[in-house]
């Protein structure tokens, strides 16, 4: 379904978010206080606006009250991200999602309402950090503090062994969501289904858990 969205802030991190949403075929209204960087969106955006995202009546007069969701991608400057999400909540856009540059800025966003708080650099550093840990881990997603969700690449320990026989679920705390393989995504697999060479497992659970799986059940 097609959304519209508002996209503040054009760096490397708004506009990578404006041109992949672009491209996905939403309506996108691309703003920043930079003219000459807002002129290299006009192919990424079906609109664009140079403007103070600080300022309430220029936010007013762009109307994005009339969009659906708002992302604030000015996260390097603390003030002025906190100030544009508190206007655009009071103007009633339904769902802000907003850059963090740190754990402070995020819980201060948190408490002014923002709808979701994204920290980049941080969630990269973390991903990047498990993949150096072990040749396992496919790709990693934190859900909280203490859950995430992580695919591993099925090693030969387990290769031709159905889901009932490793019996994960019970041995390590963890649910098995999918399995890829290929281009092909088994979703909810059921016990009796078994793992080939080149399979990707996509597990969720507690991270202890999670790890325990990595280390001893695969």
């Amino acid at each position: 379904m097609k959304k519209q969205i508002v996209v503040i802030g054009l760096g490397r991190f708004g506009s990578s978010v404006c041109k992949e949403l672009y491209g996905m075929g939403h309506d996108i209204m691309a703003i920043d206080s930079n003219p000459e960087t807002v002129s290299t969106m006009s192919d990424y955006a079906s609109h664009t606006a140079t403007a103070d995202a600080t300022d309430e009546g220029s936010l007013k007069s762009l109307g994005v009250r009339n969009f659906e969701y708002a992302i604030v991608a000015i996260g390097d400057d603390l003030q002025a991200s906190v100030l544009c999400t508190l206007m655009l909540k009071e103007l009633g856009v339904p769902k802000v999602w907003v850059k963090a540059r740190d754990q402070q800025h995020q819980k201060i966003l948190e408490r002014i309402g923002a709808d979701r708080v994204i920290q980049p650099e941080y969630e990269m550093g973390v991903r990047t950090a498990h993949h150096i840990d072990s040749e396992k881990v496919v790709d990693y997603i934190n859900l909280s503090e203490n859950y995430s969700i992580i695919e591993l690449a099925a090693s030969k320990k387990v290769i031709g062994k159905t889901l009932g026989e490793l019996n994960i679920r019970k041995d390590y705390g963890c649910m098995i969501l999918a399995i890829k393989h290929g281009e092909d995504v088994n979703i909810a697999p059921l016990l009796e289904d078994s793992i080939e060479e080149g399979d990707i497992l996509i597990a969720m659970g507690h991270k202890e858990d999670l790890k325990r799986f990595e280390d001893k059940g695969l």
